[in-house]
């Protein structure tokens, strides 16, 4: 009996729920199809690269019987079930509201069929819709939902491999059909700087394991020491499970790095959890008052943003790391979202949107709820007072320079202790004068918040 297994974000195959579902007996046909009907929020462009890559390995992993379609997902399953006789779909369960369309989309479609939907979790450790409070209602706040809610559920333990499965191809296709990479080549830059493959996520999570989990919880907010696990893309894709994570993580001593590493897992899971429930995050705010809140938008100073020319050294480090290397750090991250939406007053979607073409980690749920957090406007954030001072994130975090450095050259005459605010150094250097006045964008942002309090 011929089966479909279609692979959307999971694009490994240990501890892969659906496939550990198969009968032996199946005859199964890997499918993936990017969606270019369905899905309104297509990848961006460092999201596309990772995918090729990633795609690449998969089918490699499958001795080459991978799929590669691009199109209507709906209408591509019911033509190649139709055609090939296939019995079954099987494919991960959806949580977020365009894939949950997608899945009721192709229940309608093959209604009418005998072909048989088999949806299985493999994204979260807990699935949104088991966590509620006493009274039914969704968590807001982070620490109970995560305390109260998930830990005092065990997640599921991971599956392994697959045994013995009969992949096999029907058609001929290749992923370049698929047009994933720009044609002008920008994303050659990126060659050679991770191991994208199933096998690469191992080795990270391995690494991290020996030599930085146990000083995570301090390590994670220097950007120039490289303490963080650097896994988001490969938990974006799937190449490794969170499950498998989770597991191993728990047969290590208990600690306070790994307890707080573990908390960050959390911190995902939440931010799919509130997207589940209150989908309209994706472009609307949580906490509607900020919907009266006056942005300026300006495009002079949101496209400085972006180039990393504000005059702010530790802003502009992280927005040329993020444009060289479709990373950035952490901490780093909600520097430069904070000085975006509380020192410029660029609304929140507009970052968000940024981010999401620049990272390889752009994920659809993290993405949005990070942003929503920095800006103030979601569930358990930050509040709108508190805004980063960027000389003080730089001079704390980035003491000796060794990360500012790295990506502005150009400062390198200035002395150690005005790295962070060039401008005092009264040294000739070809960096930007700031773009703002730091005290002065401050109180601007808090006088307009005081206007919706």
């Amino acid at each position: 009996m011929k089966s479909i297994v279609l692979f959307r974000n999971n694009l490994r195959l240990n501890d892969n729920p659906v496939l550990s579902k198969l009968p032996d007996k199946y005859e199964i046909v890997p499918i993936y199809i990017y969606d270019n009907t369905n899905i309104k929020k297509q990848l961006g462009g460092a999201s596309k690269y990772w995918l090729y890559k990633a795609l690449i390995s998969l089918n490699n992993t499958l001795n080459g019987n991978l799929h590669h379609l691009i199109g209507d997902t709906v209408e591509i399953l019911f033509s190649f079930a139709k055609e090939h006789n296939i019995k079954n779909i099987y494919y991960e369960e959806p949580f977020l509201k365009e894939d949950i369309l997608l899945h009721q989309k192709i229940q309608e479609k093959l209604s009418s069929s005998d072909i048989k939907i088999h949806t299985y979790n493999c994204t979260l450790l807990w699935e949104p819709y088991n966590i509620l409070k006493n009274d039914s209602t969704p968590y807001k706040v982070f620490s109970p939902y995560y305390k109260r809610g998930c830990l005092s559920q065990k997640p599921a333990a991971p599956v392994g491999s697959p045994n013995n499965q009969n992949f096999i191809k029907l058609e001929s296709t290749s992923i370049d059909d698929l047009n994933l990479l720009d044609k002008h080549q920008w994303h050659n830059k990126f060659d050679g700087m991770w191991d994208i493959s199933e096998s690469g996520a191992t080795k990270i999570f391995e690494s991290f394991i020996q030599h930085s989990i146990y000083d995570y919880k301090i390590g994670r907010d220097f950007p120039a020491i490289n303490k963080n696990s650097r896994l988001s893309p490969y938990i974006r894709f799937g190449l490794i499970s969170v499950h498998r994570i989770w597991h191993l993580l728990d047969q290590l001593n208990f600690d306070k790095n790994v307890e707080h590493y573990k908390s960050e897992i959390g911190w995902r899971e939440f931010s799919y959890y509130l997207l589940y429930h209150f989908p309209f995050m994706e472009n609307k705010n949580l906490q509607t008052k900020f919907d009266r809140f006056n942005w300026d938008n300006n495009t002079e100073k949101f496209d400085a943003w972006k180039k990393g020319e504000t005059g702010f050294p530790i802003v502009d480090a992280g927005m040329k790391e993020l444009w060289q290397t479709g990373y950035m750090h952490n901490r780093i991250r909600m520097v430069v979202a904070s000085f975006l939406v509380k020192n410029l007053l660029i609304d929140w979607r507009m970052g968000e949107a940024w981010f999401w073409d620049c990272l390889f980690d752009a994920d659809y749920a993290s993405n949005v709820a990070g942003w929503q957090w920095t800006a103030g406007t979601g569930a358990d954030a930050a509040p709108y007072f508190r805004i980063f001072n960027p000389m003080l994130q730089g001079t704390k975090f980035d003491s000796d320079g060794s990360y500012t450095l790295k990506y502005i050259p150009e400062l390198s005459k200035v002395p150690i202790k005005d790295l962070q605010n060039p401008w005092e150094a009264n040294i000739d250097i070809s960096y930007p004068k700031p773009i703002i006045d730091y005290k002065m964008s401050r109180n601007k942002s808090l006088s307009r918040y005081e206007e919706i309090k």
